[in-house]
């Protein structure tokens, strides 16, 4: 089995959307790599997450809005001989996404991000209570580029 390169839009797509959990990496104040899974979601070339107010994530993304988000899917473990260690490998399909990450404020495009977000997960319509919202930080990151890798299908 090869690996492939997945360059057709509609593809990475499909990949985005299929996925329950994203990897989100960023650069510290230190220079060191800073990766965590985050719920999120997707609409029209970009992604929408959500989190506390105040923490590491919060400081860096202020700071060094740069990221690059892993989304990964199909995953299924197989070997040609379950003997033999080198026989077995794991297929897969996966995304990276690269993009600056901006804060969102205004009470309404948070509200409309957190509708996406929960999109999703589900089909139910959701109301968000005013203290949610303000207590929420709500950001969003426009897609400059992505690559995506296939291996096994």
């Amino acid at each position: 089995m090869r690996r492939r390169d997945i360059t057709g839009e509609s593809e990475l797509l499909d990949i985005i959307r299929r996925c329950q959990v994203c990897h989100i990496a960023m650069v510290d104040e230190e220079g060191l790599p800073y990766m965590i899974p985050m719920n999120f979601g997707f609409s029209e070339g970009v992604i929408y997450m959500h989190g506390a107010q105040h923490g590491k994530k919060i400081s860096i993304l202020m700071k060094k809005p740069s990221v690059c988000i892993n989304f990964s899917t199909d995953h299924l473990l197989r070997y040609q001989n379950e003997e033999v260690a080198c026989s077995w490998s794991m297929k897969y399909r996966s995304v990276l996404a690269y993009g600056q990450a901006e804060f969102i404020t205004g009470t309404e495009e948070k509200t409309a991000a957190l509708h996406i977000i929960m999109a999703q997960y589900s089909d139910k319509a959701f109301k968000f209570n005013p203290p949610s919202i303000r207590e929420v930080s709500v950001w969003k990151i426009r897609i400059d580029k992505m690559e995506g890798r296939a291996f096994g299908y």
